[in-house]
């Protein structure tokens, strides 16, 4: 029988950094900043941080790096990479690490320049040998296999992807730090530019820089801090292949089970959730994770998103800082999903929050729907 691990561990400290697009700064250097800023929130000092949890794009041994750059010395680190969803498969690392005694204070950081660097989308996916002689472009000819299939067996439109975008944008236009906002109409998405098919360049995330870094400690100890604390509540994981041409089903992906795991893990249900953050690196992401999670059954995605459903306004939250699509996505975006659920878990989200948040699920996704990780934070009074 597995460890309750429910309410074991709380983020206290939360830190982000160029947002968007931040010249002049390396990668590490950005997620430096936003760790420095995560442990001041929480109240503490560097030299408080003894566990290192990291996963990035542009370092081969991740939590070396972090530790040499902060200069820290942890009891223990854990530089595990199954791309975006890595950093909630990392919150139940954490937890269980600070449940077995064996760190106090987790440090769990990310960073990229991805943007001002070059500028073109940087992708853990690369070919696998059964897929280059087919020259595919990484990530998206993958995705928009998805996206293709979908639409032939359930009959999911471009409108319906369209309906994904304008509300990530909806919620980005209530968000001061979301690098894309302004008006977007249905038409402006319906005929941009095609990348790969049925996908255009508006049902892809962007390419931008950004660094996020969260404080994790003991429940008990989470208690005496001045920082409000969002609790982890549970955690689940599922992966069963690398390359998608390996996928057993193109329009299913294995959050059918990470999800479940989560909530049982969480005690709580679909019902109880007053914000969902998915990982939408393409409008697809969204529609897929909503069913698979269980928000719809299977095939009905297209018809969940109609009509502002996940929009501001709308009858469910979903990716309420704007999403991968419209506030920013540097390369692995798994971790800013934790970090808007917790701005909303401690009413700190502003014109965008959401009335009476006490319990959030984050869904991160890795590869080409490969890796699929959930996670379920919550108030002190979702306990």
């Amino acid at each position: 029988m597995s460890r309750d691990y429910r309410g074991a561990s709380a983020i206290v400290g939360l830190g982000l950094a160029g947002m968007g697009a931040a010249p002049g700064f390396s990668a590490m250097e950005l997620l430096g900043q936003a760790a420095v800023a995560a442990v001041a929130d929480a109240g503490l000092r560097m030299s408080d941080i003894d566990s290192v949890f990291a996963a990035t794009s542009s370092h081969a041994f991740p939590t070396m790096s972090v530790t040499e750059y902060l200069g820290l010395r942890p009891r223990f680190f854990d530089g595990t990479n199954v791309g975006g969803s890595s950093f909630e498969l990392h919150l139940l690392q954490a937890t269980m690490a600070l449940e077995a005694g064996l760190c106090d204070t987790a440090l769990i950081c990310y960073g990229s320049n991805q943007r001002t660097a070059g500028g073109k989308l940087v992708s853990m996916s690369e070919p696998q040998w059964h897929e280059t002689p087919y020259h595919p472009r990484h990530p998206i000819t993958a995705y928009g296999l998805a996206a293709s299939r979908h639409m032939a067996q359930y009959g999911t439109t471009r409108d319906d992807l369209a309906d994904v975008a304008l509300a990530a944008r909806g919620w980005a236009n209530l968000n001061p730090d979301a690098f894309a906002r302004g008006p977007l109409t249905r038409d402006e998405v319906l005929s941009a530019r095609m990348v790969s098919d049925p996908l255009s360049k508006a049902d892809c995330c962007l390419v931008t820089d950004g660094a996020a870094a969260i404080v994790l400690t003991r429940a008990d100890r989470a208690r005496d801090l001045h920082a409000k604390p969002v609790y982890f509540m549970g955690a689940g994981a599922a992966n069963y292949h690398r390359s998608i041409v390996q996928m057993p089903d193109l329009t299913t992906t294995a959050a059918v089970d990470s999800g479940p795991r989560a909530l049982a893990m969480a005690g709580v249900g679909l019902d109880d959730l007053d914000l969902v953050m998915l990982y939408d690196a393409f409008t697809i992401n969204t529609i897929l994770f909503l069913e698979d999670l269980g928000f719809c059954p299977k095939g009905e995605g297209g018809r969940f998103v109609q009509g502002g459903h996940i929009a501001p306004g709308g009858g469910l939250a979903v990716n309420t800082n704007g999403g991968g699509l419209s506030c920013v996505h540097p390369g692995m975006y798994g971790l800013f999903l934790i970090a808007e659920a917790m701005t909303q878990i401690r009413g700190a989200a502003g014109e965008r929050q959401v009335a009476d948040c006490h319990l959030a699920l984050c869904h991160g996704n890795g590869g080409t729907l490969s890796s699929q990780c959930t996670a379920i934070l919550g108030s002190e009074a979702a306990l």
